[in-house]
């Protein structure tokens, strides 16, 4: 291993050790450790750990398999019942945020294509906070979980939209695939994935289940290989993970590969929650702290009032219409990657990629006090709520 990596590698996981140790003696989440770490070792704080793209990239697997586990506990037939629900309240809502962020960021003197771009980020929300504050076998298959997870799933569809967009339309953010293979990419990917599952993968489940580390080694190598066919076909490398996991979800063996898998995912999971803290220039907070708080705000509070109106349309209770809104309360990971990208192909000013990067912070940070201290998630600090 390259003595880089592995020092980067010492630094990040000796260095969440003490301070997850702070954090739980003095009862605040975990995932707030991890962020503030990146901000103290990155290249913007004690500069310990500078390779940013590499961690980035181990980061983004965790990622990956955070949503083949996602998809290995969601059952296909449900899933597309909470869809129909979530479509609009996920379309109206992603268009409410886009307009309120961009006539925020105008409001603070950003240019319309840097507010725009801005109002486009705000208006997802995180899958990896929302899936991970969100106990598994309490709450995914009850109503609350699926919808959290419908609305979610319907965000980052529009989010990868987005950034094929950017990728044909921008200059500068790389090689796009054509429109017509995009437009076909999904459902030949849905295709390909049911009939490997069907005629590949179960029988040979079946044939060799009793050797578990057989089984083992078949899913991760049918999760990364249908994320990279995905990523071919100009769609995400998360997008197929997902489809990866929810076409083996019918499969007896699910519950043990998703046991299996929830600690490799962790592990990856820490390093990216790094990366992001890592990510934030310090020396820019000064110039764009008001903004960055305002969107914040907006964020935080805009969204649970905004879920709790749309939800009621659909005769949703009041308490589960609050609980999606603030367990949705922060911007997405495919944010970040939006402004990276914008960044990169001179879209976007240095002084909005550095507000969402710190919008992105705040509200990781601030939403996932609110769920923590409020509803059932794994790493809640008060028993009663502490559910896996």
């Amino acid at each position: 291993m390259d003595h880089q990596l592995l020092s980067a590698f010492f630094w990040i996981f000796s260095g969440a050790a003490v301070l997850a140790t702070a954090a739980l003696f003095t009862r605040q989440p975990m995932i707030v450790a991890y962020l503030a770490l990146g901000a103290l070792l990155g290249p913007y704080g004690f500069g310990w750990v500078t390779d940013g793209a590499q961690l980035r990239a181990i980061g983004e697997i965790g990622i990956i398999f955070l949503l083949f586990l996602l998809g290995l506990e969601m059952q296909p037939r449900k899933l597309l019942v909470v869809l129909r629900e979530s479509l609009w309240v996920g379309l109206l809502s992603s268009a409410l945020f886009l307009a309120l962020g961009t006539a925020l960021a105008l409001a603070f003197a950003f240019s319309l294509q840097d507010a725009l771009l801005m109002g486009l980020a705000v208006s997802f929300s995180s899958t990896i906070i929302g899936i991970k504050l969100l106990p598994t076998t309490a709450l995914h298959h009850r109503h609350i979980g699926e919808l959290v997870v419908s609305l979610l799933l319907l965000q980052d569809c529009l989010a990868i939209l987005a950034l094929v967009g950017l990728a044909h339309f921008a200059p500068g953010v790389g090689e796009a695939k054509p429109l017509w293979v995009t437009a076909l990419a999904l459902p030949a990917l849905l295709a390909v994935a049911a009939a490997g599952v069907r005629f590949i993968l179960l029988p040979l489940i079946a044939r060799f289940d009793v050797i578990q580390e057989y089984v083992f080694l078949l899913a991760v190598g049918w999760c990364l290989g249908l994320a990279q066919v995905a990523e071919a076909l100009g769609l995400s490398l998360e997008l197929g993970a997902f489809i990866a996991g929810v076409t083996l979800a019918t499969s007896p063996i699910a519950l043990f590969l998703a046991e299996a898998l929830r600690p490799l995912r962790d592990f990856f999971l820490v390093l990216f929650f790094f990366t992001v803290g890592a990510g934030l220039n310090l020396a820019l907070l000064p110039s764009i702290l008001v903004p960055a708080l305002a969107l914040s705000a907006l964020v935080l509070l805009g969204k649970p009032v905004i879920y709790r109106v749309l939800l009621d349309r659909f005769k949703e209770q009041g308490s589960l219409a609050w609980e999606v809104g603030f367990r949705l309360g922060q911007i997405s990971e495919f944010s970040l990657l939006l402004v990276l990208l914008a960044g990169q192909a001179a879209l976007l000013s240095e002084g909005a990629i550095t507000t969402i990067q710190t919008v992105a912070v705040l509200t990781f940070i601030l939403s996932s006090y609110v769920v923590v201290l409020r509803y059932p998630t794994p790493i809640a600090l008060d028993e009663r709520l502490r559910r896996r």
